[in-house]
């Protein structure tokens, strides 16, 4: 089955950075809509930055100004920036291609991303 790898979590301290990283297996074109997810301890996976086909980049409140969604078209791969990290930001982190605004294929492992006061 079709599934985007997500990679590059880790333990980090408040305020670090690190960037996460989403690839597309070989016949998937990521040159579309494509989410990065967050799921904090117990409770539910939520959208928090997206990058549209054309481009355009839209980010959760939580996290405009700190996180940057970029793409790579050469890689297959879409990242997501993240800096001045604060525990809230602590979870696993996931990506997925949208279609209508919904993930399109089934959910990867994900990357945990803690992050320590």
């Amino acid at each position: 089955q079709v599934q985007l790898v997500e990679s590059g979590g880790g333990l980090v301290q408040a305020g670090e950075s690190v960037t996460l990283s989403c690839t597309a297996p070989a016949g998937i074109n990521i040159v579309t809509t494509v989410g990065w997810f967050r799921q904090p301890p117990g409770k539910q996976r939520e959208l928090i930055a997206h990058i549209t086909r054309v481009g355009s980049k839209i980010y959760d409140d939580s996290v405009r100004g700190r996180f940057t969604i970029s793409r790579e078209n050469a890689r297959n791969t879409v990242y997501l920036h993240m800096s001045s990290l604060k525990p809230e930001d602590t979870g696993i982190y996931y990506c997925n291609i949208l279609y209508a605004m919904e993930p399109r294929y089934p959910w990867g492992q994900g990357t945990q991303v803690t992050v320590s006061s």
